[in-house]
């Protein structure tokens, strides 16, 4: 049995409503035991980390970056850094912003080069978009065309629950790509 632990920061509800679809299909794989973390809860003792084999970050794009709260999650990592606890745990990242583009790609970024400095192997977005095979662009899996993570887009304003059906098949498979690679792994 794997352990992955999915963790997110959310203002507004988005970033939580895709970090459970993320977690449902993750949840699918046989083999694979997933928890859904706040980051906020982690920044007293991230030391919780290193029950996980893998880990999926999730923060909201906020003026280019992860969210003051995620920061301060990954800020208390930093004695972990010191001595490498996290090497060689399966990592990758997950963001929503209202804008379809919103300098998400900056946000996963800052979480990739956070994995790396940590010596993490990081595991991008392999979905193809739909949209290529005539999948209208609302319903289609990938459609915001990310690779290096996931992506979501939330209207400004809107409830948490209301993403393209693409967006969230797209989390769902996602997390089950995720937890697929995870269990390739020793």
């Amino acid at each position: 049995m794997k352990k992955l632990a999915v963790i997110y920061h959310s203002a507004h509800g988005h970033t939580e409503h895709i970090a459970s679809h993320i977690a449902q299909g993750a949840a699918t794989v046989a083999g694979m035991e997933v928890h859904v973390l706040k980051a906020s809860e982690l920044t007293a003792a991230p030391e919780a980390l290193l029950q996980y084999d893998g880990v999926l970050l999730g923060s909201p794009t906020y003026l280019g970056g992860v969210s003051g709260v995620f920061k301060s999650f990954m800020d208390a990592t930093g004695k972990m850094w010191r001595t490498q606890q996290l090497k060689g745990k399966l990592a990758g990242g997950f963001t929503v912003s209202s804008l379809p583009a919103g300098d998400k790609q900056s946000t996963l970024m800052a979480m990739f080069t956070f994995c790396m400095q940590h010596g993490m192997v990081w595991a991008g977005n392999a979905i193809i978009p739909e949209q290529q095979s005539g999948v209208p662009y609302e319903e289609a899996a990938n459609r915001l065309g990310s690779w290096s993570g996931m992506m979501a887009q939330a209207g400004h304003g809107a409830p948490s629950d209301d993403f393209a059906a693409g967006d969230v098949k797209t989390a769902r498979l996602f997390g089950q790509g995720f937890a697929e690679t995870l269990l390739r792994l020793r």
